[in-house]
C-alpha cells in the first residue's frame, strides 16, 4: 500500500486537517434555511448533473456527531468548515434564524468537544437567493451586508473560534460564476465579473475589520491557485499562460498584498469597474494573520483568435483525476515558494484545500483508492520541499472529509476520505481514510 508521510515527518508545530462546505454537506432543506442562489441555479435547466441540488446533500445537519467523531478518529488537528449565509440568516439581512445559528454553536462546541480545531470559513458560494436578487456580487452594498452577517457570527460563535477566513476561493465566486457562467449566478458578463471580483476584496476587508473588532484572532484569507503552462514554446503560448495568471492567481493576492490590480487584467476591466474602486485598497488589504492556498491542478493555455482573454485550454499528457484535471504537486512547491517571495514573506501558509475526486466503489464494505493516498502523498511532498527551503508553510488541510454535493457537478464526483451512499447516506471510511490515520496517530 501507498503510505503517507507520519506526523513526525513535520515540524513539531504543523497540523494537519480536513474541510467540508455548509451547502454540500449539510442539507439545506432543514433548519429553517433560506432559498440560496444555488438552489434557484440547479432548478434551471442545463446549469447542473441531472438538476442535483443540495436539498439533503449528506444531511450533516442531522448527523453532524457521527461526522466530528470520524474527523476526531483520524487524529486531524483542524476541521475547516463553512457557515451558510442563509441557514443563519433567510433573507440575508435583518432576521436571523435562532435554529441556524444554534446549529453552528452545537457544531462549534462539538469540534472543542473532541479536541480538534474550528477553522471557520463565513462564506462559501450559498448567497441568499433575496441578495441575488438585488444585484448579489455585482451591488457594492453586499460588502455591508456581509459584515453584518459577520456581526452575527462573531457575536455567537466567535469566542471560541481558532482560525477565520472571510470568503473561499474569490476567483469562483467572481469570475467562475460571472466570467464563465459556470456557477451561480450563471452569467456571462464581463461588467458584472469586474464588479463581483472588486466587490468581493471589499466585503472580505470589512468582514476582517468586524472579526477584528470582535477581539477574533488568527484571520486569514483563502484563495485558489491554479498553475498556467504554456502549451506550447511560441511568445503567444506565454503570454496567454500570464494573462491566465494574471486574473486566476494574482488578481485577489496582489489586492490584499499589494494594494494593486494586474495590469494584464485592467486592460480589459477597466471600463467596466465600479466608480472610485482605487479607494477601497485599504481596506482590501487589511492585516492578515495567515494566507491559505487551495491547489488542485494545472492548466496548459493556449492563445486563440478572438476577443479578450483570447485563449483556451488544451489537454495535458499527465494522469489525471475524475474532473479531468492533470495531478501535478509541483505547481503547489511552486506556489508556495512564489507566494512567500512576491507577497507574504514570513507570513504563515496554509494548504487549506487539496485533494482528487475518482469514481470510488463499495466493495465488500471497503473502497480502495490508492490514486487518492498517492495523490496526497506526493503533494504532501512538495509541501516538505517547500518547508526545507525556509517557506512557512503552517498547515495542510485535505478536501474533503466526505464525498459531497460537488457544485454543477451534482453527485457524481467523489473527492471524500469518507465514501457516502446517496440513497441510505451511510458512510463508509476510504483507504485513503484509513491511510491518514495511521500517518498521524494520535494528537500529542
Amino acid at each position: 500500500m501507498k503510505m503517507l508521510p507520519k506526523r513526525a515527518d513535520f515540524p513539531a508545530d504543523f497540523q494537519f486537517g480536513v474541510a467540508t462546505s455548509s451547502y454540500q454537506i449539510e442539507g439545506h432543506s432543514f433548519g429553517g434555511a433560506g432559498p440560496t442562489h444555488w438552489d434557484t441555479f440547479a432548478a434551471t435547466p442545463g446549469n447542473v448533473v441531472r438538476a442535483e441540488n443540495g436539498a439533503v446533500a449528506c444531511d450533516h445537519y442531522h448527523r453532524w456527531e457521527e461526522d466530528l467523531d470520524l474527523i476526531a478518529n483520524v487524529g486531524f488537528d483542524i476541521y475547516r468548515f463553512s457557515t451558510s449565509w442563509a441557514r443563519v440568516m433567510p433573507e440575508g439581512r435583518g432576521p436571523v434564524n435562532r435554529e441556524g445559528l444554534d446549529f453552528y454553536d452545537r457544531l462549534v462546541d462539538g469540534m472543542l468537544e473532541r479536541g480538534f480545531k474550528p477553522a471557520l470559513t463565513l462564506y462559501h458560494w450559498e448567497l441568499p437567493a433575496a441578495l441575488a436578487d438585488k444585484g448579489g456580487w455585482r451591488n457594492r452594498d453586499i460588502a455591508s451586508w456581509f459584515a453584518d452577517f459577520t456581526q452575527v457570527i462573531a457575536d455567537r460563535l466567535g469566542d471560541r473560534i481558532w482560525s477565520a477566513a472571510p470568503i473561499n476561493e474569490p476567483w469562483c465566486v467572481g469570475w467562475l460564476s460571472h466570467f464563465l457562467g459556470h456557477h451561480a449566478p450563471g452569467l456571462r458578463d464581463i461588467r458584472a465579473t469586474a464588479h463581483a471580483m472588486h466587490h468581493v476584496l471589499v466585503a472580505h476587508g470589512k468582514s476582517i475589520r468586524v472579526m477584528r473588532s470582535h477581539g477574533m484572532k488568527n484571520l486569514g484569507a483563502v484563495c485558489n491557485l491554479e498553475y498556467p503552462i504554456p502549451a506550447d514554446e511560441t511568445p503567444e503560448a506565454a503570454a496567454a499562460a500570464n494573462l491566465y495568471d494574471a486574473y486566476y492567481n494574482r488578481f485577489f493576492v496582489e489586492g490584499i498584498f499589494k494594494g494593486r490590480y494586474p495590469q494584464e487584467v485592467m486592460e480589459a476591466f477597466a471600463p467596466h469597474m465600479p466608480h472610485n474602486w482605487e479607494d477601497d485598497f485599504a481596506l482590501i488589504g487589511e492585516k492578515l494573520d495567515w494566507l491559505g492556498l487551495n491547489y488542485y491542478t494545472c492548466k496548459r493555455i493556449a492563445p486563440t483568435e478572438g476577443p479578450w482573454p483570447a485563449h483556451h485550454e488544451v489537454d495535458g499528457p499527465l494522469p489525471k483525476t475524475a474532473m479531468g484535471w492533470e495531478i501535478y504537486p509541483e505547481g503547489l512547491y511552486q506556489f508556495l515558494t512564489r507566494l512567500k517571495r512576491e507577497y507574504t514573506g514570513d507570513l504563515p501558509l496554509y494548504v487549506t484545500e487539496n485533494g482528487m475526486a475518482a469514481p470510488d466503489v463499495v466493495e465488500d464494505g471497503k473502497v480502495e483508492d490508492p490514486h487518492r493516498i498517492a495523490y496526497y502523498r506526493d503533494h504532501l511532498a512538495a509541501v516538505q520541499r517547500a518547508i526545507a527551503e525556509g517557506v512557512p508553510v503552517k498547515g495542510y488541510i485535505g478536501w474533503s472529509l466526505m464525498d459531497n454535493y460537488e457544485w454543477a457537478l451534482g453527485y457524481e464526483k467523489r473527492f471524500g476520505l469518507v465514501h457516502v451512499d446517496f440513497d441510505s447516506l451511510q458512510r463508509t471510511p476510504k483507504a485513503s481514510y484509513l491511510a491518514w490515520k495511521d500517518a498521524l496517530g494520535s494528537r500529542g
